[in-house]
């Protein structure tokens, strides 16, 4: 049988994220996170310390569900081949065992061709050998059986890669349900946090996120990497005064902003109906606009590349629900606003699946 690659499942990952699990359950992930160019003690910190762990065992987990998978189809194609091989060699048998030679209906092609063999020799008892048919027979049913074992050992083999498989994802799912725990309850503290910043009117200094996992080579990208569109620009409500300006996307406390593109901070601000928020002007005198968040991860004047995290998304200012409001203005006036999801559009961004 055509034997299923073995991936590499990451047993060296496994037990990093095993380590960075423990590191946070302690409260000495202080390392782990600066290696990630997360800085700072604070349940910001914190949470997107927690935030990489869960990415990154999720991302493992989905690949060993995969591997599972395609081992688990490795073992039933070994079964299937190992099923047939034994019938082959039971039909075999039986022609033998019953009348000594092969039938012509239903024999192998090669042995039905050696129906007209040469009559028998004698044995030196003086009893008939077997004819040229027979011979053939006993040599396919030794081949028979030895074809049988190879492919009963391989299904053996098949179904322990598979079995390791299945324990290495129980550890992980283990892994992935304590780090998401934690992270739930690290998600509540920061909220708390951050809605008491906006009550007193002032921002808490920027976490440092450090880089994103992911390498851009685009010049824009979406402003969360994963997430639910919800509220649509244009959208009409009680929420709003006259119309949503912006486009709301739908993810957890915690998560982190992306800037969509390269520019400068402009402003950073704690209160008010938008919360905690970030703007951006870009080229071309373009601004976003980043809103309801939970922390922010810059500083007003700071550069910007596409793709840096510049803060956390969560529910303060007029927020229903954890969200990121993303606003895009044409210029300076806040009736410039522009939909948010054709302007991404025709920069190349798939706005509307994850990405």
């Amino acid at each position: 049988m055509r034997s299923s690659r073995r991936r590499p499942l990451l047993v060296p990952v496994l037990l990093c994220a095993l380590a960075v699990f423990v590191a946070h359950s302690t409260g000495t992930g202080g390392d782990a996170g600066e290696a990630a160019g997360i800085q700072g003690s604070g349940v910001g910190a914190e949470v997107a310390r927690l935030y990489r762990a869960d990415v990154a065992v999720a991302r493992q987990y989905a690949a060993g569900r995969r591997e599972a998978e395609e081992l688990l189809a490795g073992v039933r194609r070994a079964g299937l081949l190992l099923d047939r091989e034994r019938r082959v060699g039971a039909a075999l048998r039986q022609d033998r065992d019953r009348t000594g030679r092969p039938r012509d209906a239903g024999a192998p092609r090669a042995v039905a061709r050696l129906a007209g063999a040469p009559r028998p020799g004698r044995q030196e008892d003086g009893r008939p050998g077997p004819s040229g048919a027979e011979r053939v027979v006993d040599d396919a049913i030794v081949r028979s059986r030895r074809a049988e074992a190879r492919l009963a050992a391989d299904q053996v083999k098949a179904t322990a890669r598979w079995q390791s498989a299945q324990r290495r994802n129980r550890v992980l799912a283990e892994v992935r349900k304590n780090i998401g725990a934690k992270l739930d309850e690290a998600r509540e503290r920061l909220q708390a946090q951050a809605a008491a910043s906006v009550a007193a009117g002032r921002c808490g200094g920027p976490v440092r996120l450090g880089s994103p996992p992911e390498t851009v080579t685009s010049a824009w990208v979406a402003p969360v990497a994963e997430y639910r569109l919800s509220a649509s620009f244009g959208s009409s409500g009680e929420r709003w005064a006259h119309r949503h300006t912006g486009q709301d996307f739908a993810v957890p406390i915690g998560t982190p902003v992306r800037a969509v593109g390269a520019g400068r901070v402009v402003k950073v601000a704690c209160g008010g109906a938008f919360g905690i928020q970030v703007v951006i002007r870009h080229d071309g005198g373009y601004r976003t606009q980043y809103a309801h968040l939970a922390a922010v991860a810059i500083d007003p004047g700071d550069r910007v590349t596409t793709g840096q995290w510049i803060g956390q998304s969560g529910t303060t200012g007029n927020s229903t629900g954890p969200h990121l409001h993303f606003e895009v203005r044409a210029g300076a006036e806040s009736d410039s606003a522009l939909d948010p999801l054709p302007w991404l559009e025709g920069r190349g961004v798939p706005v509307g699946r994850s990405g």
